[in-house]
């Protein structure tokens, strides 16, 4: 275990911090709790750990306008703002327009109020702790939630919706087949790992970095149903995308392929 990482997890029940904290127990000095016991930590309590990373988020964020009490995130990036930790915001590839090969340099046009607001936080983060951020802008994750009896949930994950449709619609269910940028949970948390070792700063793309179309992943996903009701629309959109990952890729010295995504869908 690496005693020179320290990794405070703000989301205690949260999809993504109970799976990085399942995953990096074992690796690194790590702790989770809740945004509401956040606040009530000392300021020299918190500056003993070399990160901080939020995981949780308010309906109202993620739903309407921006609003400052509404950013977790940036009543986080305040308290600690004086002290020597790095903070770890999770951001979204929504803040792009999508198409294919989104480079960190890409125009920014968020696509809902969700991801404008990741992206003022963004702006706000960088203005506040400068040299102290690490921004990661995520794709799609696929997995499943660890605490399935936790009732906090504030927005289903693709996978969510896939097992919603699955399970309670009868009939078929027809989907426009764009491609996307998935990442399994494993492959995110191996990512995120190799992160918090190199001691990254700055603004990243988090993804597979390639095509992968919804036929794939339900294909690998509904491997033992058959017949599937899942069946591909006539109907075409402008919403595919994929992220360029070279940047982190160059420093994370990490390879992510199609064919462990899949087959990690193999087995959900």
């Amino acid at each position: 275990m690496s005693k020179k990482i320290k990794l405070l997890i703000i989301g205690k029940y949260s999809f993504i911090g109970s799976n990085l904290y399942n995953f990096l127990k074992t690796k690194i000095l790590i702790k989770k709790i809740s945004y509401e016991n956040f606040t009530k930590l000392s300021k020299k309590y918190l500056n003993s750990f070399t990160y901080i990373c939020n995981c949780s988020i308010t309906k109202n964020y993620r739903d309407y306008k921006y609003k400052k009490k509404d950013d977790l995130d940036f009543q986080i990036v305040e308290k600690i703002k004086n002290l020597n930790c790095n903070f770890i915001f999770l951001s979204t590839r929504k803040v792009y327009l999508p198409k294919a090969n989104l480079l960190e340099t890409s125009t920014i046009k968020p696509i809902d109020n969700y991801a404008l607001n990741k992206y003022i936080s963004e702006k706000k983060i960088k203005k506040i702790i400068k040299n102290k951020y690490l921004i990661l802008r995520i794709s799609n994750l696929i997995g499943k939630k660890l605490n399935t009896k936790i009732s906090r949930k504030i927005s289903n994950t693709f996978i969510d919706n896939y097992f919603k449709f699955r399970n309670q619609i009868n009939g078929n269910i027809y989907y426009e087949n764009n491609f996307k940028d998935f990442l399994s949970i494993i492959q995110f948390k191996d990512i995120f790992h190799k992160i918090l070792k190199l001691n990254l700063i700055g603004t990243y793309n988090v993804s597979l970095g390639k095509k992968v179309y919804i036929s794939e992943v339900l294909k690998a996903l509904n491997k033992n149903l058959t017949p599937t009701k899942f069946k591909i629309s006539n109907i075409k959109s402008k919403d595919s995308f994929y992220l360029n990952n070279n940047k982190l890729l160059k420093k994370i010295k990490l390879k992510v392929t199609k064919k462990d995504l899949l087959n990690y869908c193999h087995k959900i």
